[in-house]
């Protein structure tokens, strides 16, 4: 895959369940109040880290707010090598609606 691909979010729970990664790259504040359990925060501190020490085979779903932003976040990992890169339509407003029982709060 040298792209990514939009799911919805009960397909990336299914990938969570066989143990693909979640990184979510909206604001530390709301990152903190609520996240897809198991969620790594991503930002601009902390992407270039991430980028050297991932598993760049291992499935990789990127959440949002709403579904937009990770698309350009997804399409730019699947750019630096991650092979299997996803992102979750709706974003975390539609997670924490349809799982809320697989949202944390730091």
């Amino acid at each position: 895959m040298t792209d990514f691909q939009r799911i919805a979010p009960d397909t990336a729970a299914q990938l969570l369940d066989a143990d693909a990664a979640v990184v979510d790259i909206r604001d530390p504040h709301s990152y903190q109040a609520g996240h897809i359990s198991g969620a790594l925060h991503l930002d601009n501190d902390t992407v270039q880290q991430f980028v050297a020490s991932a598993d760049r085979q291992r499935p990789l779903v990127v959440c949002c707010y709403h579904g937009n932003s990770s698309q350009q976040a997804a399409a730019w990992l699947a750019s630096v090598g991650f092979a299997e890169v996803y992102s979750l339509d709706g974003g975390f407003e539609l997670w924490q609606q349809q799982f809320p029982s697989r949202v944390s709060r730091d």
